[in-house]
């Protein structure tokens, strides 16, 4: 199957959907740590191993259109919050190339490059700790839209203004610092901060997982409102798997940095096909299904120090086969609505 017929299912309805916003080629990304001196000594004179790779992300490619709403889940120390950061270009991709409105940034220049991922905002896990507790709200939120030029010095308080409000919350709040809000306001702060720059991608990295159950319900009510309003792309990170069947078009699974099963919402919660995530939605409490006995994920999840041969998720398998340990299995079209890595349906295990 071809690289474009690929793309074209994993964006869940093709060009219908929308514009390509974001589009990730074989993205990866590799942590390794540079040794002392003293460890330098040791490895030359063969009393120390040589510093293993962090294999954090690895191959990742998928597609965001414009006005989709796409979930990331998978266990922690998958690489979600890696890859997140890749995308918003807090981290440097170690392979694969990003694209964003259609064009290559690995084909621009630093400087290009980085005022071209302005349009890709990031809203973090914890509100207490993503805010500079020292600057106002006025600050936080009009610094960057002034510094670049999207709003005139004279203008940054009615910017600010209109994006509290759009936030729900008021201008009368720009003069206080960060320590007089409760959770739910500063993360609503952290929105505000977040489209103030006015983006074309949105990556929300477990950005409701600190907060209380009722604020969790109104900051994600935001997002849908937001969502319609701005006609962006939003990634959203979450482990819950109830939240992102309620908000996401489409689900990426992710294990141990690699995309192993992704697809429209609907599809893939009725019918998942890929063990781990039949694993993740054994574990989703349904109100119908009264009565069922719990059969927890056996083992943890490899280290990426030392990651498994083959597919990655073989150890903890209940269904694999020689085949798994040996071969690494490739993201496949499966119908329509389906993208899968599993050799259980390309071939069998054996």
């Amino acid at each position: 199957m071809s690289d474009s017929r690929i793309r074209s299912l994993e964006s869940g309805t093709g060009a219908e959907a929308g514009t390509v916003l974001l589009e990730l080629e074989n993205v990866g990304k590799h942590f390794e740590q540079r040794p002392d001196w003293v460890e330098r000594l040791l490895q030359s004179l063969g009393m120390m191993a040589p510093q293993s790779v962090v294999r954090a992300v690895e191959d990742v490619s998928f597609q965001l259109h414009a006005g989709e709403f796409v979930g990331l889940v998978g266990e922690s120390g998958c690489g979600k919050s890696t890859l997140a950061r890749i995308i918003a270009g807090l981290l440097e991709a170690s392979s694969g190339s990003i694209g964003l409105d259609g064009e290559r940034l690995n084909d621009l220049s630093l400087a290009e490059r980085r005022r071209r991922q302005l349009a890709v905002q990031m809203i973090f896990q914890d509100p207490f700790a993503s805010l500079n507790p020292r600057l106002r709200v006025r600050e936080i939120i009009g610094e960057a839209p002034r510094v670049h030029g999207l709003c005139r010095p004279g203008q940054v308080d009615g910017y600010v203004s209109g994006m509290l409000t759009r936030v729900g919350l008021g201008a009368d709040v720009m003069d206080r610092f960060p320590h007089q809000f409760s959770g739910g306001q500063r993360q609503r702060i952290g929105i505000a901060r977040a489209l103030a720059m006015q983006p074309r991608v949105m990556v929300c990295d477990e950005s409701v997982a600190a907060l209380d159950v009722s604020i969790q319900a109104q900051v994600l009510n935001l997002f849908m409102e937001l969502r319609h309003a701005t006609g962006g792309a939003w990634l959203f990170i979450s482990h819950d798997l109830g939240v992102v069947e309620h908000v996401c078009d489409r689900v990426l699974i992710m294990y141990l940095g690699r995309i192993v099963e992704s697809g429209d919402t609907e599809f893939l919660y009725q019918d998942p096909r890929h063990p781990y995530t039949q694993a993740l939605l054994d574990d989703l409490p349904r109100l119908d299904q009264r009565r069922r006995e719990f059969r927890p994920l056996s083992g943890e999840i490899p280290s990426p120090l030392n990651p498994p041969s083959g597919c990655h998720f073989h150890p903890r398998c209940p269904l694999a086969g020689p085949r798994c340990s040996r071969e690494r299995p490739q993201l496949k079209a499966l119908g329509k609505q389906r993208l899968l890595a599993c050799h259980l349906e390309d071939g069998g295990v054996e």
